[in-house]
């Protein structure tokens, strides 16, 4: 449900709300937030909340560093892990300088740049997120380590997937805040799990993948487990893949080719920000992880497939992505690349149906690489 401001306080006063979460990302992606108390509240609507921004990695120095979260309405959900008496809310916020202008690098705000130079081209994008994660076990002391929580493989069942109860808690979670899975599984490596998201508006998406990794890393916390979402977490398993879908309505017809042609001619510099740390350049090329720049119907070895789907489920997907990317600017990097594709009327080159974990080198030479590392 979308609250107006008024709806907000009246909800906040008649649902026994007693805090309420300003939450954001920093530029890596990492939540945040401040949590006010509800006298608070119509401050925060007439004038933000301020906070320091020199404590937040890549918000800068100690120089004008205050800034202030104005939150939107509209994101308003409860918090189903917090008490049900003294409920706990929380609103996405925007970052704006003390005169009001955006914060330069408030992500959220990027990626509705974004969106609003699509819908001035009279193009609309959706995404969906495929999340995979690891469970590992905690030792006595609390701390993560690196002992998987089961041994079960790819779509594999209870009982040798330990996960399906936790996914089970996940999903019924992230149903009881408005957000919908489309399905959930246990994947190839030994404690790692898949969850996927129905589409969305890219702000709507965006926050639903923000929100998905703290619900999985509080009902991990519950159960005594630990959630890793990073790239590879362990050396001769599987990675964790963030496989963004995307969808193109145009009113010039079908513009998929040229979007497609647009993401793969800009990959080598927006993947940087699809796949942030050192880490993510040890998944690709394995397990799956693409490591050419290429594309196919339906060939999961390719960086971009199109899979079988009809009607309003036909997409895209980018399989180079990993959880540790800010979504935010993912799916904004993501939408301009398409654009400058649809704009310069880029040609899609022909398709590469072909295995290419499989294929032998003579047949891959003509295809870009991946950057290797994050220097490169």
């Amino acid at each position: 449900m979308k609250y107006t401001k008024e709806e907000v306080l009246q909800f906040v006063n008649e649902e026994d709300v007693k805090f309420i979460r300003l939450a954001f990302t920093d530029v890596y992606g990492k939540p945040k937030n401040i949590s006010i108390m509800p006298d608070e509240l119509d401050r925060a609507f007439k004038y933000g909340i301020a906070f320091d921004a020199s404590a937040i990695l890549g918000f800068g120095g100690e120089v004008h560093s205050d800034l202030f979260l104005h939150p939107d309405t509209s994101t308003l959900t409860v918090l189903p892990w917090r008490p049900l008496v003294g409920k706990v809310v929380r609103m996405f916020c925007a970052i704006k300088y003390p005169d009001g202008t955006d914060f330069a690098l408030d992500t959220r705000s990027i990626l509705k740049k974004a969106v609003a130079e699509a819908e001035a081209a009279s193009v609309s994008f959706a995404f969906g997120a495929e999340m995979e994660f690891y469970l590992f076990q905690r030792d006595e002391k609390g701390e993560p380590t690196t002992i998987t929580y089961d041994n079960a493989g790819y779509m594999d069942m209870a009982p040798e997937d330990k996960g399906e109860n936790i996914r089970r808690e996940i999903c019924l979670t992230l149903e009881q805040m408005g957000i919908k899975p489309e399905s959930s599984h246990h994947e190839e490596g030994p404690g790692q799990n898949e969850i996927d998201f129905r589409y969305s508006d890219p702000i709507t998406a965006a926050d639903n993948a923000t929100t998905f990794k703290t619900v999985v890393n509080t009902i991990a916390a519950r159960n005594g487990l630990f959630a890793d979402f990073s790239a590879k977490p362990l050396k001769d398993k599987p990675g964790n893949g963030m496989h963004i879908n995307f969808s193109i309505k145009s009113e010039k017809g079908d513009i998929m080719p040229q979007s497609v042609a647009g993401i793969l001619a800009h990959i080598n510099e927006i993947t940087a920000f699809l796949n942030p740390t050192p880490n993510s350049y040890e998944r690709f090329g394995s397990c799956k992880a693409p490591r050419y720049i290429s594309w196919s119907a339906e060939n999961r070895s390719q960086l971009i497939r199109i899979p079988a789907a009809f009607g309003e489920y036909k997409r895209a997907e980018l399989r180079s992505p990993d959880p540790t990317c800010n979504p935010y600017l993912a799916f904004a990097l993501i939408i301009w690349a398409a654009l400058d594709g649809i704009k310069n009327h880029l040609v899609l080159p022909p398709p590469t149906d072909i295995d290419l974990y499989c294929a032998p080198n003579e047949q891959k030479t003509h295809l870009g690489v991946l950057p290797t590392n994050l220097e490169e």
